[in-house]
């Protein structure tokens, strides 16, 4: 079992960056590969970025590359989400998630076992 908080989420200007911090439970957190997903209101959940257990690839949605980075600490048990140069079209509530496939940096989200409770980044135009 997994538990996962997120934290770091605000209101920030367009422009302006934020740092998400996914923080888990357990001993075996350095076996699962983590992503990152949004949904903002009155649409889908949709992925944002993954990682692998290892931190050695990472893959993102097309529409932040360049602009966020994920990354993860496996001695803190924690994956980040850097966002930088942030556009209102970025407000959502973000969640991590984890899945025990260790090397699984896909969007599919039935693919992920265990998710958080999910932060709110708002972007001001």
């Amino acid at each position: 079992q997994v538990q996962l908080v997120e934290s770091g989420g605000g209101l920030v200007q367009a422009g302006g960056s934020l740092r998400l911090s996914c923080a888990a439970s357990g001993r075996t957190f350095s076996t699962y590969a983590m992503g990152w997903f949004r949904q903002a209101p009155g649409k889908e959940r949709e992925f944002v970025a993954a990682i692998t257990s290892s931190g050695g690839y990472t893959y993102y949605q097309d529409s932040v590359q360049g602009r966020f980075t994920i990354s993860r600490d496996n001695a803190k048990n924690t994956v980040y989400l850097q966002m930088n140069s942030l556009k209102p079209e970025d407000t959502a509530v973000y969640y991590c998630a984890a899945s025990r496939y260790s090397d699984y940096v896909r969007p599919a989200t039935r693919k992920y076992d265990y998710w958080g409770q999910g932060t709110q980044v708002t972007v001001s135009s």
